[in-house]
């Protein structure tokens, strides 16, 4: 794909301000003419990355806070709150309920903010109050209903920061950069996964009956605590947009970063012209694509569903409940540095379908496995195809955010109601692994294998569709003499 043209003559901080929220004026713009273009970028890609990885850090302390009901449930969790049959399963998807309901109204605010970082952190804060909350009133949260109510809003508060992450990376990364950034942001999920596990067996193993409270609480409490001392450092160290000033950035950096964003709108129309309130919300509703791309990440959370029930599926080879944690670290361990080489190579070859359809045939190759043997080695082989397969969802998210990249608005509404479609797939995923398929869980299984492959299909529909696009964009430029212009990654 060609860059755009630099637009020399063009004041940046007013067309930026243009397409986000028109904030005013920002000081003063240091003509890029007089930059070594090259040494300040790095400079800036420098300084931005290492603010990242604390958003990934944060990213790591949501996935331990919204998960730690399953490593919980090997150690009474379940026969303390008196649950039965499938109520487990509801205590799972109740979190995605007030999940969705919060996603798309959230992303459209934090598009009107000056200050993400506030914001983020603010919900931060709010989610991990609530982990302690589920520890340190013993006398309320003894009961399966009352764990219900705290765990939907938990899910209410947590959906602020993902889609927020996500649209945070999209105003500071160009489109060849923002895979590999997304894949880091997404790695916190792998990450917490492993150590997370590591970090609940010991939990778990050393402090059942300490002060009267039992394993799992303490667990709930020593989370929630470090994520609250993580919030608060992250309201000084996260990043705001571009256009508000930061103390981190000198003045050509802070210039450099508002024409990077101008460079990648190319619908140079749109940025004329005043974006009204969730103006961008109103034309996503209206985006069949967004349905479209929304349902195949549904499906593919539902093929990765397997993650929430990791642990339940470590035990299924028969190890102690500490072994079965410590167990399911090395297989996340190799996903997180596969989704790194496959995001990087996504973003060196600007292709997206294959990278998302590759990770999915080798969890679906995980998934035979499983089904097809209860032998203990080639059971534990299985849980290292299918932690290869959640990278889909990165590259698949990372492709939204390039084909919606002209307008700051409607990106932002794409991203957020994209994201809770495909997150409503928790919601039903969560009662795709009763107890009583187990212990070979074929049905799950099975379930899975079907939902990857209708998404694989959906996503090539989709690619077709913006590979007519670009012909037709082609062949529009050949008619009229017009210089090449913006082209869809396929």
């Amino acid at each position: 794909m060609s860059a755009r043209p630099l637009l020399d003559s063009v004041d940046c901080s007013s067309r930026y301000d243009a397409t986000s929220s028109r904030r005013g004026d920002d000081g003063p713009t240091l003509p890029l003419d007089d930059i070594d273009r090259q040494i300040v970028e790095k400079r800036l890609l420098r300084k931005l990355d290492l603010r990242v990885a604390f958003l990934v850090l944060i990213y790591i302390m949501n996935i331990m806070d919204r998960t730690n009901v399953a490593a919980a449930r090997l150690r009474g969790f379940e026969e303390d709150l008196g649950m039965t049959g499938n109520q487990f399963n509801t205590l799972i998807s109740i979190l995605y309920v007030g999940y969705l309901l919060t996603q798309t109204p959230s992303n459209m605010i934090l598009n009107r903010m000056t200050r993400p970082s506030l914001y983020l952190s603010s919900c931060m804060i709010a989610w991990a109050a609530i982990t302690v909350f589920m520890e340190v009133m013993k006398g309320v949260v003894q009961t399966y209903h009352a764990a219900l109510v705290l765990r939907f809003f938990l899910g209410f508060v947590e959906a602020a920061f993902f889609p927020g992450a996500l649209f945070l990376l999209s105003r500071w990364y160009k489109k060849n950069e923002l895979g590999l950034r997304t894949a880091f942001l997404f790695c916190g999920s792998s990450i917490s996964n492993a150590f997370g596990a590591l970090i609940a067996s010991g939990i778990l193993g050393s402090l059942d009956g300490t002060l009267g409270f039992s394993a799992w609480r303490w667990l709930f409490f020593v989370e929630g605590a470090l994520t609250i001392v993580v919030a608060v450092s992250a309201i000084w160290i996260l990043p705001d947009f571009p256009s508000t000033p930061s103390v981190w950035l000198s003045p050509d950096e802070q210039t450099l970063a508002k024409r990077r964003m101008v460079e990648e709108v190319t619908a140079i129309e749109h940025e004329d012209k005043p974006e009204e309130n969730f103006s961008g919300l109103a034309e996503v509703l209206m985006d069949w694509r967004v349905w479209w791309l929304g349902v195949a990440l549904h499906l593919l959370v539902c093929s990765a569903s397997f993650s929430i029930f990791f642990p339940t599926l470590s035990a299924t080879m028969g190890y102690s409940a500490t072994t079965s944690l410590l167990l399911c670290a090395p297989p996340w361990i190799l996903g997180t540095a596969t989704s790194f080489f496959v995001a990087r190579h996504s973003d060196v070859t600007g292709d997206r379908f294959w990278h998302i359809v590759c990770p999915l045939l080798v969890g679906i190759a995980g998934f035979v496995i499983a089904i097809s043997t209860m032998n203990t080695a080639l059971r534990y082989l299985s849980l290292f195809f299918m932690a290869q397969s959640p990278v889909a969802y990165v590259v698949c998210l990372t492709w939204v955010m390039n084909t919606y990249s002209q307008s700051q608005s409607k990106r932002a509404a794409a991203v957020a109601l994209i994201n809770t479609v495909a997150t409503s797939g928790f919601i039903s995923s969560a009662y795709i692994w009763p107890s009583s398929w187990g212990p070979s869980y074929v049905n799950s299984y099975l379930i899975c294998i079907l939902a990857s492959v209708v998404s694989i299909a959906m996503c090539w529909v989709f690619r077709e569709h913006l590979s007519r696009c670009n012909e037709a964009a082609e062949a529009e430029e050949k008619v009229l003499g017009l210089p090449e212009g913006f082209r869809y990654l396929l």
